[in-house]
């Protein structure tokens, strides 16, 4: 379900229903069916061969919750029309009784639109997500689809072709209101996922989402007409009998002299305009961390910190959400993942030291979150920072102090008042940089690129632009022109590994390589 109704919560259970020859039961109804007296058999997943009516797995969402939520909302005074909206694979399980069922799809299934007008033959036909194109994943390609349709001959033998006509956005939204359906594209203007607020995939494996959220929709990230666009407005005046408005004149697009940067401040020494940190015996995620009032770290970086006496191996038991660089007195020694989870921690090499002695040494971990999942069955497990603990020699690392580097604008415009030096020529990371852009007269869109950097943030004027990363796909940062100020602006970059000391404002997009969506 991706409808309204899961805004509020994401009934994967119900997935899990159809997949599973039992019942599926959230603890939220486990919890409802003790207030009011009512007894369920429990059984772990997997081990039951009971008959399905007589079995319930605890799971995170049900199919109780089909009473459950529409009551809650109609009982807090929304009285708007509730639906749900689900692709093929959820259709017949997805739905709750008295509540609109919707599609969501890039190309059509016939299948789906008959059994929809069968299950509510007097209901509208609405197609509440019509996927335009689709999000890209850091280190993927720029995914694409079609406007107009294409034949595909696909090579499969000696001399032996088979064609395939590849279904394209046009045709369609056409078949669509052929039919007398409604529908929504999703998206008709992605945007752009400033700051910290791109999302990530679970499935098959995580995946953070790049910065823009372009989606090769009918209107780019920075508000420019496409193709898709311009098929969509010849296809839809067919269907109004007034004249369509005038289309709105473009913003202009600038490139600017690069910006040079020119002072620098190690990571370490920003670390006094940061929170107090916090003394705990054992790891504490970021939003545990009692910090912002209390109210804990929601993005950003996280730095762990713990004393050691020995080297050996360093293992994170699957307990870093979602990457970190890992130091021993400030010296980078490798790199926690969801793929990497174990290192070499070096012997420590003081010379006055003797074999009996043990030398304490300084063991750091910088974990970003690099975006939590937006969907699917990781939906509730989008904790960040360090959640378990991390192993040196198979025994728990403990007594950490743990700093919040949230990286807010508060955060940016404090480090006015730190050491910042001249940048040398083999500058520490991870560290800040600081530059200048000038702007000459007023303002215009522009796109930041980076070459010759690894992977960072980029802030103007105390506004976070985003992540950027040369795994790409995307290139260049969007910068809306409201961001800028006439004259000279302040350049801030957080870069974790490698960087080329300027970076560039041209007058494009760059959004990588392009695979077509199949």
């Amino acid at each position: 379900m991706n409808g309204l109704l899961s805004r509020l919560t994401r009934p994967e259970g119900l997935v899990s229903l159809h997949l599973h020859p039992y019942r599926t039961i959230c603890r939220s109804c486990v919890r409802m069916f003790k207030l009011h007296g009512m007894d369920y058999h429990r059984t772990p997943s997997g081990t039951s061969t009971a008959p399905y009516r007589d079995v319930w797995r605890v799971g995170t969402y049900c199919v109780c919750c089909s009473c459950f939520l529409p009551q809650a909302l109609q009982s807090r005074g929304i009285s708007e029309l509730l639906l749900t909206a689900d692709r093929h694979v959820g259709l017949e399980v997805g739905g709750m009784g008295g509540v609109l069922r919707t599609l969501n799809l890039r190309k059509l299934n016939y299948d789906d639109i008959k059994y929809l007008e069968a299950v509510q033959p007097n209901s509208p036909m609405l197609v509440m997500e019509y996927w335009t194109g689709w999000f890209d994943g850091w280190g993927d390609l720029h995914h694409s689809f079609p406007a107009e349709g294409c034949v595909l001959c696909i090579y499969t033998g000696v001399y032996i072709y088979r064609c395939v006509y590849i279904q394209d956005m046009v045709s369609v939204v056409r078949e669509i209101l052929r039919r007398g359906m409604s529908i929504n594209l999703h998206m008709f203007h992605g945007g752009t996922n400033f700051g910290f607020m791109s999302g990530a995939l679970a499935n098959p494996s995580y995946k953070a989402l790049v910065t823009s959220y372009d989606y090769d929709a009918p209107l780019s990230e920075a508000g420019d007409y496409t193709p898709k666009y311009h098929l969509l407005r010849d296809l839809l005046s067919r269907y109004n009998h007034d004249q369509l408005p005038d289309m709105p004149a473009l913003r202009w697009k600038e490139s600017y002299e690069a910006a040079i940067m020119y002072h620098h401040l190690f990571l370490w020494d920003a670390l006094p305009f940061t929170e107090e940190p916090l003394k705990s015996r054992t790891p504490v995620n970021m939003e545990n961390l009692p910090v912002n009032n209390k109210n804990g770290q929601a993005y950003g970086y996280t730095l762990y910190e713990t004393t050691i006496t020995t080297g050996g191996f360093l293992n994170s038991g699957k307990h870093i959400r979602d990457r970190a660089l890992v130091f021993v007195d400030r010296s980078f020694i490798g790199l926690f993942n969801y793929k990497m989870i174990e290192l070499a921690v070096p012997e420590g090499k003081d010379p006055h030291r003797t074999t009996t002695e043990q030398e304490e040494r300084t063991l750091s971990l910088l974990v970003e979150n690099c975006g939590r999942v937006h969907y699917g069955r990781g939906f509730d497990r989008q904790r960040k920072g360090i959640v378990g603990d991390i192993l040196l020699n198979s025994v728990p690392l403990r007594d950490f102090t743990i700093y919040s580097l949230d990286m807010t604008q508060r955060f940016i415009d404090s480090l006015y008042r730190a050491p910042w030096k001249t940048l040398p020529n083999k500058p520490s990371f991870p560290g800040f940089f600081q530059g200048r852009l000038f702007v000459d007269g007023y303002p215009s869109d522009t796109f930041v690129k980076l070459p010759g950097w690894s992977k960072g943030v980029i802030f103007i004027n105390g506004q976070n632009l985003g992540r950027y990363w040369n795994v790409g796909p995307q290139q260049a940062l969007y910068v809306p022109g409201p961001f800028l100020n006439s004259g000279t602006n302040q350049v801030i970059v957080f870069e974790e590994e490698e960087a080329d000391f300027k970076i560039q404002f041209e007058d494009a997009p760059d959004l990588g390589m392009t695979v077509d969506i199949q």
